[in-house]
């Protein structure tokens, strides 16, 4: 067995372990430092919306020997506003230029033109009106209102109250950022940037679902023992799952990572940055916030109960009078005259 493997089985049997739990306000506080900068970011710089949202023009020129930066030079001066220039694969252009109406589009057409030394026949203009990127806004928005409601719907059925609370706000942990990492970098924001967003939500959701149902495992008639507080059967769940989570996590980012530093950094694809970005930052904050941020809040909601309060009593009670007596904790812990209730970490699905 790998050495990642032997620590994946040691962490499932709760042979070793990390106390996420007890450490929860260090998490929280880092979480908490992260958002504050994002939402820095979005306030001072904003977000870099793409022609899809502005409006504006897309010329597509024939195979020039001109650069990339001397098509962007004459493009900048033939409109008066920023330009996007992307060569495809063909050896011609791609200029995106936003704020053109009809009248400015046909002069900047003709410019540039004479600049790439082609016809005007030749090069393909498109204009993009605003009121398109506003109807994808909208439909995203409603899209994602839908899913968060349907979230906590779901999660307050199959677990309770609590998690589809906890749950909802690891995802708005994990959007926060990931948009405040656009406004820091200034990637451009199109619909394939939306796309990203709304698709790790799915993926934010799975890993704590997976935690949440071994939490819900391990803690069935958590009352009628005196061994484990809630906090010490969730932190349990989190290292019965952690190795797959990080496998899950690493496995997924790789695809992501190849196309963000690969095909948008080497090799020039910057139309793959709007999406791969949003897509490697939420993953990894998705991964996150399951373990840091989801299951520590539902011990903090839990523990308040009354029932959560006395059962913490009884355990610390019961270990205070085992040293008293000179017991060890395995002595404690390993009685057989109580229900087991460690969590296991266990997978939806699988057969015990």
């Amino acid at each position: 067995m790998s050495k990642l493997g032997d620590l994946g089985a040691k962490l499932y049997r709760g042979e070793v372990g990390y106390d996420f739990v007890g450490k929860r306000f260090l998490w929280y506080g880092v979480s908490i430092l992260i958002t504050i900068t994002a939402i820095v970011a979005l306030a001072v710089q904003g977000l870099n919306m793409g022609i899809e949202f502005k409006g504006g023009a897309v010329f597509t020129t024939p195979k020039t020997a001109l650069s990339v930066a001397k098509v962007t030079e004459a493009a900048e001066e033939a409109s008066g506003h920023d330009a996007i220039v992307q060569e495809l694969g063909t050896g011609g252009m791609r200029i995106q230029i936003s704020g053109l109406d009809t009248d400015a589009a046909t002069e900047v057409k003709k410019e540039l033109a004479t600049d790439l030394k082609v016809t005007e026949a030749d090069i393909n203009a498109d204009l993009v009106g605003p009121s398109w990127g506003e109807q994808i806004a909208n439909k995203a928005w409603t899209g994602l209102g839908v899913f968060m409601v349907l979230v906590v719907i779901y999660l307050a059925i199959a677990f309770e109250w609590r998690m589809a609370v906890a749950a909802l706000i690891a995802l708005i942990h994990d959007l926060t950022i990931t948009v405040g990492v656009y406004a820091l970098v200034g990637f451009e924001v199109t619909p394939g940037t939306v796309i990203g967003l709304l698709t790790i939500l799915g993926y934010s959701l799975y890993d704590t679902v997976v935690v949440f149902d071994g939490l819900k495992e391990g803690s069935k008639d958590i009352t009628k023992q005196t061994r484990y507080t809630f906090s010490e059967i969730a932190n349990r769940s989190i290292n019965g799952t952690l190795v797959r989570s990080i496998n899950t996590t690493v496995v997924a980012l790789l695809p992501v990572a190849a196309l963000l530093f690969i095909g948008g950094g080497f090799l020039g694809a910057g139309m793959l940055n709007d999406i791969s970005l949003s897509l490697f930052v939420g993953l990894a904050a998705g991964a996150y916030s399951s373990i840091f941020i989801a299951t520590p809040l539902v011990v903090d909601l839990k523990e308040r109960e009354p029932a959560m309060k006395a059962l913490k009593k009884r355990v610390l009670a019961k270990r205070a009078s085992a040293e008293a007596k000179g017991e060890s904790a395995d002595d404690v812990h390993g009685s057989d005259d109580e229900p087991q209730v460690v969590s296991q970490g266990r997978q939806p699905g699988r057969r015990r």
